[in-house]
C-alpha cells in the first residue's frame, strides 16, 4: 500500500507540473481509487478469516505512512522537480499521518464488511468436483478349515 501512494502521489505532482489549477477532480477520483483499494482488500482479508488482520492493517498503515511519504520524496525529486531533503520531515509527518489514515479507515470499513459476508458453501451437485471416496472396508480374513488327517 505504501508504494502503490507512493506511486500515485508522484503521479500527481507529475501531472500538477502540466496543469497546476485543473487537477481536483482527478485528485478526488485518485483518493476514492485508494479508499476503495483498502476497503476492497480488507474485505478479501475478512471473508478469507484472515487470523489477526484486524492487527494486521493496523501495523500496515502505521508502516505505509512514513514509508510512502519517504518514498514520495524520492520518486518526486527523481522524476518530477528534484525536491530536496527538506520534503522529507512535512512528508513523514504530515503526509504520513493522512496517508496511514486513508489506509486504516477504509480498512476497518472493509473488516467490518468482509466478515458479515457469509462464504459460500461448497455445492455437492457439481460435476467438476466429486465427493471424497471412503475406503471400503476389507473383509475378516476367513479361518481356514482344520486339516483332516
Amino acid at each position: 500500500m505504501a508504494v502503490l501512494h507512493a506511486l500515485v502521489e508522484v503521479a500527481l505532482a507529475k501531472a500538477t507540473v502540466y496543469d497546476p489549477t485543473g487537477l481536483t477532480t482527478a485528485r478526488i477520483a485518485v483518493i476514492a481509487l485508494l479508499v476503495g483499494i483498502a476497503a476492497l482488500w480488507s474485505a478479501l482479508d475478512a471473508w478469507r478469516r484472515l487470523a489477526g488482520a484486524g492487527r494486521i492493517w493496523l501495523i500496515a498503515s502505521l508502516v505505509a505512512g512514513p514509508v510512502s511519504g519517504v518514498l514520495y520524496v524520492i520518486g518526486r525529486a527523481v522524476f518530477v522537480d528534484r525536491t530536496g531533503a527538506d520534503e522529507l520531515w512535512p512528508a513523514v509527518t504530515g503526509g504520513a499521518a493522512f496517508t496511514a489514515l486513508l489506509i486504516l479507515v477504509p480498512a476497518g470499513l472493509g473488516l467490518f464488511a468482509g466478515g458479515r459476508v457469509q462464504r459460500p458453501a461448497p455445492d455437492e451437485d457439481e460435476p467438476g468436483e466429486r465427493p471424497a471416496r471412503r475406503p471400503r472396508p476389507r473383509p475378516a480374513p476367513r479361518p481356514r478349515p482344520a486339516a483332516e488327517d
